[in-house]
């Protein structure tokens, strides 16, 4: 991720070093003017990410920054809570409280992963993809496809409203798939991430159209598909 940093000179200082740390993130430029800011933002379009000083820059910059055709995800810096902007209809992904600490950085940084990641699985979904069936190739949207189960030398791809054998190995077409949208979750099945609704202890159920199956979950994929997903709790 590329980013651009707006913060006083003791906050910068601090996240610069930080940025430094980060493997993911990229630092493009340092700012505490608005006017410069705005006019760099305009010309670029390859900021994913910006760290927002919100005593130094203001609303005036996060109203610019959520009214560009190109919007770079936001991090607020603040030396007080949140509170004060929630009456404001604003986006942004995280909020950060001055002095802010490295393993709190880290957090946002995690954070601001996902958000990106979810764009690229936005972009992924649409692509297309050619399925060889009978005589004939069909195309489909890889969003479309639910699930694809293994039958010794053949493979079963389900989309909302249609099932097709091919012959195929599951391990083949998982080396295809992108792994932003598809998880094998069993040695005999692949799921769309997507489609997923509820996962219990040894299964999960998938939404099929109007109604969910439910499908097994080996336990050595398990703690892979927990890392994949967002999980609130205790």
């Amino acid at each position: 991720m590329n980013c651009f940093i707006g913060a006083d000179n003791v906050s910068c200082k601090l996240l610069v070093e930080f940025v430094a740390k980060s493997s993911s993130v990229n630092l493009f430029g340092t700012f505490s003017d608005s006017v410069f800011l705005k006019d760099q933002l305009s010309k670029r379009h390859d900021i994913d990410l910006f760290f927002l000083d919100f005593e130094v820059l203001g609303m005036d910059c996060l109203d610019f920054i959520n009214n560009l055709d190109y919007k770079p995800n936001i991090i607020i810096i603040s030396s007080s809570d949140q509170s004060a902007l929630k009456t404001f209809d604003i986006s942004f992904i995280d909020y950060l409280l001055k002095p802010v600490t490295y393993s709190r950085f880290c957090r946002a940084i995690d954070k601001a992963k996902r958000y990106y990641s979810r764009k690229d699985v936005n972009n992924s979904a649409d692509n297309k993809i050619f399925i060889k069936y009978e005589s004939s190739y069909i195309k489909m949207k890889l969003k479309d496809i639910i699930c694809i189960e293994a039958f010794e030398n053949n493979i079963t791809l389900t989309t909302c409203n249609k099932k097709f054998d091919i012959h195929f190995t599951l391990k083949d077409l998982e080396n295809q798939l992108p792994s932003e949208i598809f998880i094998r979750v069993h040695r005999s099945l692949i799921v769309n991430k997507r489609m997923i609704r509820t996962i219990h202890e040894d299964s999960l159920d998938l939404v099929i159209g109007n109604t969910l199956k439910n499908f097994p979950v080996g336990r050595t994929f398990k703690d892979l598909l927990l890392n994949e997903i967002d999980v609130m709790a205790e």
